[in-house]
Protein backbone atom coordinates (compact mmCIF):
# COMPACT_ATOMS: atom_id res chain seq x y z
CA UNK A 1 0.00 0.00 0.00
CA UNK A 2 1.77 3.29 -1.08
CA UNK A 3 1.01 6.43 1.82
CA UNK A 4 1.75 9.89 0.74
CA UNK A 5 2.03 12.71 4.08
CA UNK A 6 0.44 15.87 3.09
CA UNK A 7 2.05 18.25 5.82
CA UNK A 8 1.12 21.78 6.63
CA UNK A 9 -0.53 24.28 9.08
CA UNK A 10 -3.76 24.32 7.09
CA UNK A 11 -5.04 27.14 9.49
CA UNK A 12 -7.86 27.09 8.39
CA UNK A 13 -7.85 24.30 5.47
CA UNK A 14 -8.78 25.93 2.03
CA UNK A 15 -10.28 24.54 -1.14
CA UNK A 16 -6.55 24.76 -2.42
CA UNK A 17 -5.67 22.10 0.29
CA UNK A 18 -8.62 19.89 -0.42
CA UNK A 19 -7.75 19.76 -4.18
CA UNK A 20 -4.42 18.38 -3.49
CA UNK A 21 -5.90 15.90 -0.98
CA UNK A 22 -8.30 14.62 -3.97
CA UNK A 23 -5.67 14.70 -6.38
CA UNK A 24 -2.63 12.77 -3.93
CA UNK A 25 -5.40 10.19 -3.20
CA UNK A 26 -5.47 9.78 -7.38
CA UNK A 27 -1.81 8.21 -6.94
CA UNK A 28 -1.94 7.40 -3.12
CA UNK A 29 -3.82 4.49 -1.07
CA UNK A 30 -3.82 6.43 1.79
CA UNK A 31 -3.45 10.04 2.38
CA UNK A 32 -2.02 11.55 6.47
CA UNK A 33 -2.43 14.68 6.41
CA UNK A 34 -0.46 16.02 9.22
CA UNK A 35 -1.40 19.45 10.55
CA UNK A 36 1.75 20.83 11.92
CA UNK A 37 1.85 22.64 15.10
CA UNK A 38 5.23 25.36 15.14
CA UNK A 39 5.67 27.30 18.26
CA UNK A 40 7.46 30.46 16.11
CA UNK A 41 3.76 30.72 13.81
CA UNK A 42 0.89 32.01 15.62
CA UNK A 43 -2.49 30.27 14.32
CA UNK A 44 -6.10 31.36 14.28
CA UNK A 45 -6.76 27.78 15.55
CA UNK A 46 -5.61 25.30 17.72
CA UNK A 47 -4.86 22.14 16.41
CA UNK A 48 -7.50 20.46 17.12
CA UNK A 49 -10.04 22.92 16.00
CA UNK A 50 -7.92 22.68 12.46
CA UNK A 51 -8.49 18.79 12.89
CA UNK A 52 -11.86 19.33 13.37
CA UNK A 53 -12.15 21.40 10.14
CA UNK A 54 -10.20 18.98 8.38
CA UNK A 55 -12.47 15.91 9.51
CA UNK A 56 -15.76 17.75 8.58
CA UNK A 57 -14.89 18.97 5.17
CA UNK A 58 -13.29 15.55 4.22
CA UNK A 59 -15.78 13.49 5.85
CA UNK A 60 -16.58 11.78 2.25
CA UNK A 61 -12.73 10.71 1.94
CA UNK A 62 -12.27 9.57 6.09
CA UNK A 63 -11.52 6.03 4.65
CA UNK A 64 -8.47 7.08 3.00
CA UNK A 65 -7.08 9.56 5.10
CA UNK A 66 -5.59 9.54 8.30
CA UNK A 67 -4.98 13.05 10.24
CA UNK A 68 -2.13 13.53 12.90
CA UNK A 69 -0.57 16.49 14.74
CA UNK A 70 3.51 16.72 14.79
CA UNK A 71 5.77 19.41 16.34
CA UNK A 72 8.48 17.42 15.06
CA UNK A 73 10.31 17.38 11.18
CA UNK A 74 8.01 16.30 9.02
CA UNK A 75 10.67 13.76 7.20
CA UNK A 76 11.01 12.10 10.66
CA UNK A 77 6.99 11.91 11.13
CA UNK A 78 6.82 10.54 7.71
CA UNK A 79 9.19 7.61 8.82
CA UNK A 80 7.27 7.05 12.03
CA UNK A 81 4.05 6.73 10.47
CA UNK A 82 5.37 4.69 7.14
CA UNK A 83 4.87 7.27 4.46
CA UNK A 84 7.11 6.90 1.73
CA UNK A 85 6.17 10.32 0.39
CA UNK A 86 5.59 13.94 1.13
CA UNK A 87 3.18 15.42 -0.86
CA UNK A 88 3.09 19.13 -1.25
CA UNK A 89 1.12 21.82 -3.27
CA UNK A 90 2.59 24.59 -5.44
CA UNK A 91 1.16 27.50 -6.30
CA UNK A 92 3.46 29.76 -7.78
CA UNK A 93 7.53 30.33 -8.12
CA UNK A 94 8.08 31.08 -5.04
CA UNK A 95 6.77 28.06 -3.64
CA UNK A 96 9.15 26.03 -5.72
CA UNK A 97 12.11 27.70 -4.14
CA UNK A 98 11.24 26.72 -0.78
CA UNK A 99 10.14 23.39 -1.35
CA UNK A 100 13.48 22.77 -3.38
CA UNK A 101 15.22 23.67 -0.26
CA UNK A 102 13.14 21.55 1.96
CA UNK A 103 13.24 18.63 -0.34
CA UNK A 104 17.10 18.75 -0.50
CA UNK A 105 16.87 19.03 3.39
CA UNK A 106 14.68 16.05 3.64
CA UNK A 107 16.63 14.09 1.39
CA UNK A 108 19.52 14.86 3.62
CA UNK A 109 17.73 13.35 6.81
CA UNK A 110 16.29 10.64 4.99
CA UNK A 111 17.04 9.67 1.78
CA UNK A 112 13.90 6.82 2.13
CA UNK A 113 11.48 9.76 1.96
CA UNK A 114 11.06 11.23 -1.38
CA UNK A 115 8.71 14.32 -2.45
CA UNK A 116 5.65 14.65 -4.72
CA UNK A 117 4.70 17.91 -5.90
CA UNK A 118 1.51 18.97 -7.16
CA UNK A 119 0.59 21.68 -9.06
CA UNK A 120 -2.64 23.39 -7.36
CA UNK A 121 -5.58 23.88 -9.65
CA UNK A 122 -5.41 27.63 -11.62
CA UNK A 123 -8.49 29.02 -9.84
CA UNK A 124 -6.92 28.58 -6.53
CA UNK A 125 -3.01 29.39 -7.59
CA UNK A 126 -3.47 32.61 -5.54
CA UNK A 127 -5.33 31.15 -2.53
CA UNK A 128 -3.96 30.67 1.35
CA UNK A 129 -4.87 30.18 4.43
CA UNK A 130 -3.69 33.63 5.43
CA UNK A 131 -5.25 35.49 2.76
CA UNK A 132 -8.33 33.48 3.89
CA UNK A 133 -7.98 34.94 7.53
CA UNK A 134 -7.51 38.38 6.50
CA UNK A 135 -10.77 38.56 3.81
CA UNK A 136 -12.81 37.37 6.73
CA UNK A 137 -10.77 40.49 9.00
CA UNK A 138 -12.99 42.82 6.86
CA UNK A 139 -15.78 40.72 6.47
CA UNK A 140 -15.05 39.85 3.01
CA UNK A 141 -17.13 36.75 1.05
CA UNK A 142 -15.10 33.53 1.98
CA UNK A 143 -17.33 31.23 -0.67
CA UNK A 144 -14.96 30.91 -3.44
CA UNK A 145 -12.09 30.26 -0.44
CA UNK A 146 -13.35 27.89 1.70
CA UNK A 147 -16.23 25.13 2.14
CA UNK A 148 -19.41 26.43 4.35
CA UNK A 149 -18.08 24.71 7.62
CA UNK A 150 -15.04 26.06 7.73
CA UNK A 151 -16.53 29.84 6.61
CA UNK A 152 -18.60 29.51 9.82
CA UNK A 153 -15.66 28.55 12.13
CA UNK A 154 -13.47 31.81 11.00
CA UNK A 155 -16.49 33.70 11.61
CA UNK A 156 -16.69 32.93 15.25
CA UNK A 157 -13.27 32.65 15.49
CA UNK A 158 -13.44 36.67 14.46
CA UNK A 159 -15.93 37.23 16.43
CA UNK A 160 -14.70 36.29 19.80
CA UNK A 161 -11.61 38.16 19.01
CA UNK A 162 -13.73 41.28 18.76
CA UNK A 163 -16.13 40.87 21.62
CA UNK A 164 -12.82 39.86 23.83
CA UNK A 165 -10.99 42.82 22.32
CA UNK A 166 -14.04 44.88 23.09
CA UNK A 167 -13.76 43.67 27.00
CA UNK A 168 -10.64 44.00 27.66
Amino acid sequence: MKTGLYPGSFDPITYGHIDIVERALKIFDQLIILVSVNPRKQTLFTPEERIDMIQHVLAHKIDSIEIHTSDTLTVKHARKLGATHIIRGLRALTDFEYEFQMTHANRALDDSIDSVFLMTDHKYSYLSSTSVKEIAMFNGDLSTFVPPYVQEQVRKKHRLGKMSSLSG
